[in-house]
Formats: structure tokens, C-alpha cells, sequence
């Protein structure tokens, strides 16, 4: 699925010669670095520069790792996706397992104002809370979010800043192709994206890599309108791969009025915009798949749903 060869060469030409003191002119047809310039650079022989490139050369040194991440610009998430691409011949990590620990759902409800949710290295939501139950519109284990991104075109006016949200999503399966390169499932999930989605092919052809811990998530709910939130990943602890999310608004916000609405919208079991009424009261784990519908109350405007919501906590 990827290897150091191929990042390599996707790293450097991206490489302004010019930048590096090499000059440029209109007679040059190589985009980015020439391999004989990065060899002379990184202080590396151009034969074995040349055949890291094309996948001879195997167990660079961590000195010769450092050195090409230097010349090549990368950032602390891509030295890392180096240093462990070059790792992989020697040591291929197994891929992690997807059980919760009953502890860990019991942690996920006790998070009641704000979305919350459990997520492996492929994107495969395990379980959730039921403000994230409500702002999904669907129940959440057996959802992927890559997929939802790319091959649910119906499903793209929830994420707010799609294009944004396609760069990071691409940007973590680049991170888990190369920790888990023998994991079947997430090969899979990786053609199935790639057969599905031109823009996937795109992105992932660049081979950029993200790791993203905490930042801006915007979603725009049917009922309740734009949710600006912050969301926070938290690695759990002997889960590798797993992360609990949560995504939270400012105290005051609108977005914490939209949160409150939508919490008061689902009280009487509608948990979805579009689905039946929920018939479980709890669904938070993996056994629990129940469904939901719109209730009758339901504003008419994302005005009038704020200014109930903010009505209500001027009360409070």
C-alpha cells in the first residue's frame, strides 16, 4: 500500500530548487529535485540514493533518514512516516483488533454535552455517544468516515469545509498504511476509495501524510444549522490505533445553543432526520443499533431553533 520508495519521490518533487540554493532555468523539465541533487545534498552516494528510490536499497541508516528529511523539508509527522516506512522491512506491526472495553463506553456516555466517539486507524467509528448519534442523523458502529466522505455524495452538506476534511482523511490513512502495511481491511478500504472516488485518487497519489490531534471540525445539521466545534483526539491507552474524539463548542456559543437544541430534539427518541424512532435507550456500543426519526417539534428555521435554544438558556 505504500513504501519508502514512493514517498521519497513524491517528497522531492515537491522541492523548489531554488530554495535550496540550486539554480533554475527554462531549459530544467524535472519537477522539484533531480535524485543526483538530493544524493549531493543529503551527503549520500547518487547510486544509493537511486536505489532507495526504486526499493534495492533496504535498512537506511537513521543518520541517511535524518539527512534526506532535512533536505526534503519534512515535517515532524512525515520524519516520523519516514523513519517508520524504513522500519517496515524490518518489523511490520500487526493490526490492532476493534473490541471497546466496556470501561471505556461506560467513559463515552458519561460525556453528555458534546459529541463523542470512539474511531480505530481505518476510520471505522466503533461506538458513540448520543449527541453523536443525533449529529450523524444514523447509528454509528459500522460507519466509516472515509467512505461517508467520498462515496455518500448525499451525505457531503453535513461536513461544513468538505474539501478540508477530504485532506485530513486522506492524510491519516497515508499515517496507517504505513504502520499497518499487512492490515487486509484497510487495503481494502484503500482500493474500495481509490474505485469510488476521483478526488481520493488525487489526494492519494500525492502521498501527503497528517496526523491530526485537535482543530476546527464545522458541520451543518439539517435541523439545527452550522456547529462550529473543536474537536480533541485521545490516543487509548493498550488500544493501538484507537482513538476517543470529542468535539466541543465554546462556552456561550452559538454552536453550544445548536448542541442544546439538537440534545432536546432527540429527547423524546428522535434520533435521526430522516430515520425511524429509536427503540433502545442506550445504543452506544455495538450490540445497540437502534434508529431514529424527526419529532413533530421541530423548528421550522435554524433562526427559530436558535433563538429557542438561547431563550432557554437565558432562563437557566
Amino acid at each position: 500500500m505504500d513504501d519508502l520508495a514512493s514517498f521519497l519521490r513524491t517528497r522531492r518533487s515537491r522541492i523548489d530548487p531554488a530554495t535550496v540554493g540550486i539554480p533554475v532555468d527554462s531549459r530544467r523539465r524535472v519537477e522539484g529535485l533531480r535524485r543526483e541533487e538530493v544524493a549531493h545534498l543529503s551527503g549520500v552516494s547518487v547510486d544509493y540514493y537511486v536505489r532507495l528510490e526504486q526499493g534495492r536499497a533496504t535498512q537506511p541508516s537513521e543518520q541517511v533518514l535524518d539527512a534526506l528529511a532535512q533536505v526534503l523539508g519534512l515535517d515532524e509527522t512525515e520524519r516520523e512516516h519516514l523513519h517508520r516506512l524504513a522500519r517496515q522491512r524490518r518489523r511490520r506491526a500487526k493490526a490492532p483488533g476493534g473490541r471497546v472495553r466496556p470501561e471505556v463506553l461506560r467513559v463515552l456516555d458519561l460525556v453528555a454535552d458534546a459529541p463523542a466517539l470512539i474511531m480505530d486507524h481505518r476510520l471505522d467509528v466503533l461506538a458513540g455517544n448520543r449527541l453523536a448519534r443525533l449529529l450523524h442523523g444514523r447509528p454509528l458502529p459500522g460507519l466509516n468516515t472515509a467512505r461517508h466522505l467520498f462515496l455518500e455524495e448525499s451525505e457531503r452538506g453535513l461536513y461544513a469545509d468538505w474539501e478540508r476534511c477530504t485532506l485530513d482523511v486522506v492524510g491519516h490513512l497515508r499515517l496507517a498504511a504505513g504502520q499497518y502495511p499487512d492490515d487486509p481491511r484497510l487495503a481494502s478500504l484503500i482500493g474500495e476509495l481509490a474505485m469510488g472516488s476521483e478526488r481520493f485518487r488525487r489526494l492519494w497519489a500525492r502521498a501527503d501524510v497528517r496526523a491530526r490531534t485537535h482543530g476546527r471540525k464545522a458541520y451543518r445539521h439539517p435541523l439545527v444549522g452550522l456547529l462550529e466545534l473543536h474537536q480533541e483526539n485521545f490516543a487509548l491507552p493498550d488500544a493501538p490505533g484507537m482513538e476517543l474524539l470529542v468535539l466541543s463548542a465554546q462556552p456561550g456559543s452559538p454552536t453550544e445553543d445548536g448542541l442544546r437544541l439538537l440534545a432536546s430534539l432527540g429527547a423524546d427518541g428522535t434520533e435521526s432526520a430522516g430515520g425511524a424512532k429509536s427503540t433502545g435507550a442506550n445504543s452506544t456500543g455495538a450490540n445497540s443499533m437502534g434508529t431514529g426519526g424527526t419529532g413533530t417539534n421541530a423548528p421550522s428555521t435554524d433562526a427559530g431553533a436558535r433563538a429557542a435554544a438561547a431563550g432557554e438558556r437565558g432562563r437557566g
